[in-house]
């Protein structure tokens, strides 16, 4: 057989592969048995192997096989994945309903005689169409397809940079490796073509040659109780629930792991699409369906906010009968034009919302109460329960918030407590039932020394928080991760698994310890290689000339941020200068108020706190100095809102840095500069009210020039 007829025979066999699985997989409507199938796969995987050259990224047989991963990559969405604000109330979805149609009526594409926007007529009044679909409890993923074949994947992450799981997500099978072009057309044994496509015909929708998809990834609930039975059986930690398991299986390293938790999709939306354009979200879902992308079945489209709740109180009637996990729905302004006029406020669309389900109770008695400390130090109390399901996950612990909420709720030991999965996740004790009291309950008070470093414990605000520090065994962990982060000390290819590798081990205790780490000592962990040990032993080299804002931004004081950390620096100029600041000398600094002094000067009160500065020190870690710059924007106060064109928000900031001005994070009377770039937010209302000066990106351009 020539090439070239080699070649048609091979995509031939793709494009029959390709249908059949989304006849399975998607439509769950198989068109041929498992064994015909299975003569189909090793047809093109003889092949492929007598042909190498011939084969392509996106083949069906590139699924599964590729070697385990030393660390995800980034991927930055071309598009932002925004969050979506919350609903729990029929009021609140009202007034969701209320604020578009505000927005929207100045607009006169918005009058009754106007059929395109999106807007119908009833009971005497317009009413913006929606279409309403469940909230599936899973991960954020983004697909990117050019030319009609899948070339990247990557989580949500931030919503701007994500990790890049492709090869996780080609084990997926409900994700295409190539969107479809035809439904059917010379296929064998292809069986009735999908609902609304004649035998063989072209899709309505050219494939775009770029397009962006966003979808839920999710573990069925079979398989996650399956897994969980498995993982029991081998004395292996269970999930918590199939969110969990969904982000644990889809962030191995080994995507052979990924492949044997079956994993499943649905897809409500796009980033940029090239080469096609849709007028309504409905369409575009209808797009994606015929690209052979799943799309949830149950999604709807809604005439006004009334329809939307009937939609609401349909999907939570059903929920405990669905084969995967929903803690609501979500509402979306169906045509795009008017999602394009209301755009985005913060980092969330005005034109969506997520309407939770109420969350799901049981009642419980409450065996002890425990304490737990966080990154910054900070004491959380949390319940001890005897087991209970909620939602259809067991539940032993429930956060209590702090010391308010248990005197508030009047919370003892012993007590007889209603629990709920808040937001259909976090376990909360909600209420006390005070009739089952015997007498035997115990009243509970946060402790005076950290129950793990024995450090003393200070209470700010509704907040105790133990002064260990950076010597606190529960805070190793999470003050490590922070430690090392992009924005800190930023130790490139150090990802959290190591971290708790390298804790759990013994290797470090604090985060000096990493200084000290040796090649030979990585080498002789499970999953370290030659090149991963040399590529963090280098990037722990070049951690060690921060800038002075880094440095202690890294520290993880508390109510020490970024900005924070800037104002520090530029004052004092030194670490070793803030160190020796009393109180009163913090309190005199612009933006320091008195939490923030007094969390600084109780860090560097801690003999913990020093030791490890001290071994900082020691490691070769550089303590810049820092002077004070004279540039442009010497004295000035700046702040940003809304969107961008030009740079980024944190190249902005370090613009303003650089000519010697200061950034803040919030609206005061003391900000010289409010910079509005596209949809500003609710600080440009304030900056409104206030008075202050607000210019826009061009202006402020201008001001870097001048």
């Amino acid at each position: 057989m020539k090439k070239t007829e080699l070649k048609k025979e091979i995509e031939k066999l793709r494009e029959e592969i390709n249908y059949h699985n989304y006849r399975y997989y998607v439509l769950d409507n198989p068109a041929i048995s498992d064994a015909e199938y299975d003569r189909l796969m090793q047809q093109l995987e003889v092949l492929e192997k007598k042909y190498p050259e011939l084969i392509t990224p996106d083949s069906p047989t590139q699924r599964v096989g590729a070697k385990p991963l030393e660390a995800f990559g980034t991927i930055t969405h071309t598009i932002p994945m925004l969050s979506l604000n919350n609903a729990f109330s029929i009021d609140e979805a009202k007034e969701f309903d209320d604020r578009i149609k505000r927005l929207l009526s100045p607009h006169p594409a918005l009058s009754p005689v106007c059929r395109s926007t999106g807007r119908r007529k009833g009971r005497g009044e317009e009413e913006i169409e929606y279409v309403a679909e469940p909230k599936i409890d899973g991960l954020a993923i983004e697909l990117v397809y050019e030319d009609g074949g899948f070339t990247v994947g990557s989580t949500r992450g931030d919503g701007y940079t994500g990790e890049d799981v492709t090869l996780n997500l080609k084990t997926i099978k409900s994700i295409p490796m190539r969107l479809l072009k035809k439904q059917g057309s010379g296929v064998r044994g292809q069986g009735p073509a999908p609902a609304g496509f004649k035998q063989g015909s072209e899709n309505k929708y050219p494939i775009p040659s770029r397009l962006e998809v966003r979808g839920e990834v999710f573990l069925p609930l079979k398989v996650f109780e399956k897994i969980n039975k498995e993982r029991e059986k081998t004395g292996e930690p269970l999930f918590a629930n199939p969110r969990n398991a969904a982000a644990g299986s889809l962030r191995q390293l080994d995507p052979k792991v990924t492949a044997s938790r079956p994993l499943d999709i649905f897809c409500y939306g796009v980033g940029v699409v090239e080469g096609v354009k849709f007028k309504t979200h409905w369409e575009t879902l209808e797009a994606l369906k015929t690209f052979g992308l799943k799309i949830n079945p149950l999604i709807k489209k809604c005439d006004g906010i009334e329809a939307v709740l009937e939609y609401h109180q349909e999907i939570e009637k059903k929920r405990d009968n669905l084969p995967y996990e929903v803690d609501g729905i979500v509402i979306k302004v169906n045509d795009i034009e008017l999602q394009n006029r209301l755009g985005v406020i913060t980092r969330s669309p005005r034109w969506a919302l997520a309407y939770k389900f109420k969350p799901r109770e049981e009642t419980t008695k409450i065996k002890s109460i425990e304490i737990g400390v966080g990154r910054t130090g900070a004491l959380t109390p949390v319940a001890i329960m005897e087991p209970v399901e909620v939602g259809g996950v067991t539940i032993e612990r429930a956060t209590l918030h702090n010391q308010d909420e248990i005197d508030r709720k009047d919370v003892r030991v012993g007590d007889t407590v209603v629990v709920a999965r808040a937001g259909d996740v976090i376990p909360e004790v909600v209420m006390v039932i005070k009739e089952k009291r015997t007498g035997k309950e115990k009243t509970f008070k946060i402790p005076e020394k950290c129950p793990l470093c024995n450090s003393k414990v200070e209470r700010i605000g509704a907040i105790h928080f133990c002064t260990g520090g950076l010597s606190c065994p529960a805070q190793v962990k999470e003050t490590i991760k922070h430690f090392v982060s992009k924005r800190a000390m930023d130790i490139d290819g150090l990802g959290d698994k190591h971290i708790e590798q390298f804790v759990d081990d013994g290797l470090i205790k604090d985060v000096a310890d990493l200084y000290y780490l040796k090649k030979e000592t990585l080498l002789k962990l499970e999953r370290w290689a030659e090149k991963s040990a040399d590529n963090l032993i280098d990037a722990i080299e070049k951690s060690k000339h921060p800038t002075l804002p880094r440095l202690i931004y890294a520290l993880g004081i508390r109510q020490v941020g970024e900005h924070m950390a800037h104002v520090v620096a530029e004052e004092f100029g030194a670490l070793e200068a803030i160190m020796k600041a009393d109180k009163e000398r913090l309190l005199s600094v612009h933006d320091i108020g008195p939490e923030t002094a007094e969390s600084i000067y109780d860090f560097f009160q801690e003999s913990h706190n020093i030791k490890v500065i001290e071994k900082l020190k020691k490691a070769g870690v550089i303590f810049p100095q820092m002077k004070k710059v004279a540039g442009k924007l010497a004295g000035k106060t700046f702040i940003f809102t809304g969107a961008l064109s030009s740079f980024s928000r944190d190249e902005a900031k370090e613009l303003v840095e650089k000519h010697g001005g200061t950034t803040a994070s919030s609206i005061s009377k003391k900000i010289d500069y409010v910079i509005a770039g596209a949809e500003p937010g609710s600080k440009y209302d304030d900056a409104k009210r206030l008075g202050l000066k607000i210019i826009s990106e061009e202006e402020f351009k201008n001001l870097l020039k001048e």
